[in-house]
């Protein structure tokens, strides 16, 4: 079965763009999670002109520069990761809404925006403000589901989650690790999200027998996500302190 299932998936990774390096500081000691607005902290950070960028990207690091970069800090982040993962959720469009009704900047699902508004006491987590911080604090919770996994996967397996959902994220784990891959890689999981499609019922009844996850066939969506945030990250570490 693994011999077959991986000669069907090697047009499926020829596909995807390479995986970009991961230094040790895209994820930072976080300062805990705390509910202070810091404002003074966030005057003033981005005074000067910021090179080899297009207009929308300068014109949101004006704008929420300083917040991004705030949060990413408070919660253990490089802002420049959060940066580009705001560019591949909204392009930078603060009031892009999405079909199922993902919203703002960070694009936060409905179901995420009720319970993180409740977790920060937010009353408006459409403002671009509170969506950063409401984006970045979900970020970190996927980040400590995957404890104990070193940060070049780890980091790309909580994008995975952010964009697809933890649990097809797991998933996936536990089909690798079926399949007898590492489940703590990257590479084993983005090989594996294919294989969560309706295509493959049969193989979920071998992992799953008493019951059938939910069919998922946008794993290049996830996939290409991933990708994408990091290209940008590797572009935005070349310009932006």
């Amino acid at each position: 079965m693994r011999k077959t299932i991986f000669t069907i998936l090697i047009p499926l990774t020829l596909l995807t763009i390479g995986c970009s390096s991961l230094r040790n500081d895209a994820v930072r000691k976080p300062n805990g999670f705390r509910n202070d607005e810091g404002a003074g902290a966030m005057e003033s950070e981005f005074a000067g002109p910021i090179p080899r960028l297009d207009a929308p990207t300068r014109n949101v690091i004006q704008s929420y520069g300083p917040t991004i970069k705030h949060y990413s800090r408070t919660y253990g982040f490089d802002w420049r990761l959060m940066l580009a993962l705001i560019k591949v959720e909204s392009n930078f469009r603060d009031a892009a809404e999405s079909h199922c009704g993902a919203a703002g900047l960070m694009q936060v699902m409905p179901h995420t925006q009720q319970e993180i508004a409740k977790r920060l006491a937010i009353d408006d987590i459409a403002h671009p403000k509170n969506n950063i911080r409401a984006g970045i604090f979900y970020i970190r919770k996927l980040y400590r589901m995957f404890d104990g996994i070193d940060e070049t996967n780890r980091i790309r397996l909580t994008l995975a989650a952010y964009n697809a959902g933890p649990g097809r994220v797991l998933e996936a784990q536990k089909l690798a690790k079926y399949l007898s891959d590492d489940p703590a890689r990257w590479q084993s999981v983005k090989d594996a999200l294919p294989l969560l499609s309706e295509r493959y019922r049969t193989l979920h009844q071998n992992i799953w027998p008493s019951r059938k996850p939910r069919a998922f066939n946008n794993y290049g969506e996830t996939i290409s996500h991933v990708e994408k945030v990091m290209a940008y990250y590797d572009e935005y570490r070349l310009v932006l302190n």
